[in-house]
């Protein structure tokens, strides 16, 4: 499937150059000529890469950035500005620019540059991730880190252990035996009460922040990962 390229500048010469320049390259491209249409285009298309002048009647290229960055988009963004000055090429790059040229731009410089953020992109995608998810909770193998929605939650070691499970079992009826033989690593005599009180200190921080309760308890049989 070909890679889908979305160009937005107001400057139809380079509009149109760069349109027939990638399409020859083997890339999709879509255009739009300021950057209302382009934020709408984004949306539209969908692409994989996006060329943004920066100075552009109506909503200007720094704006257009902020906005996707703020929508959730990690679309790579290559940001075209008629100006050689340090404090914009700052300004696109702390906004979340990826890269930048200065026009006028070599063509062969451009090309490599989007073939430079296509590949990461690529690279990113297809990286292994070690995180578990379930609902709104995201748990980090590699740092240690849970988090419910924004906010992050601090677990100790036992805590982490206990919500790995849940996580590598969603949905599923976990039984008391089950739990105590993998987590504190002998059956349940039905004795103690640790395994409540954990239940209860993770219920306690994942449901910190008004949010729902996703531990279920299934009487008589254990519990469970649901968002019921």
């Amino acid at each position: 499937m070909r890679e889908k390229i979305l160009v937005v500048d107001d400057d139809d010469k380079i509009t149109s150059m760069l349109r027939r320049a990638l399409a020859f390259e083997g890339y999709t491209v879509a255009t739009a000529a300021n950057g209302l249409d382009g934020l709408k285009a984004m949306l539209e298309q969908d692409p994989d890469l996006l060329i943004l002048d920066v100075m552009m009647p109506q909503v200007d290229g720094w704006e257009v950035v902020r906005r996707i960055r703020e929508g959730g988009s990690d679309v790579p963004i290559l940001m075209l500005t008629a100006k050689d000055e340090v404090s914009d090429r700052v300004k696109g790059l702390d906004l979340g620019a990826d890269d930048y040229l200065v026009k006028p731009f070599a063509l062969e410089e451009l090309l490599a540059r989007v073939r430079v953020l296509l590949r990461r992109r690529t690279e990113r995608a297809e990286a292994p991730t070690n995180r578990i998810s379930y609902d709104d909770l995201t748990m980090d193998l590699d740092t240690r880190e849970v988090t419910r929605g924004d906010q992050l939650i601090e677990l100790t070691a036992k805590e982490f252990e206990l919500l790995h499970l849940f996580l590598q079992n969603p949905k599923r009826v976990l039984s008391r035996d089950v739990i105590m033989e993998k987590i504190w690593g002998y059956d349940y005599s039905g004795e103690s009460n640790v395994l409540e009180v954990y239940i209860a200190l993770l219920r306690q921080k994942t449901e910190e922040y008004g949010h729902k309760r996703i531990i279920q308890t299934v009487r008589g049989a254990g519990y469970v990962l649901r968002g019921d």
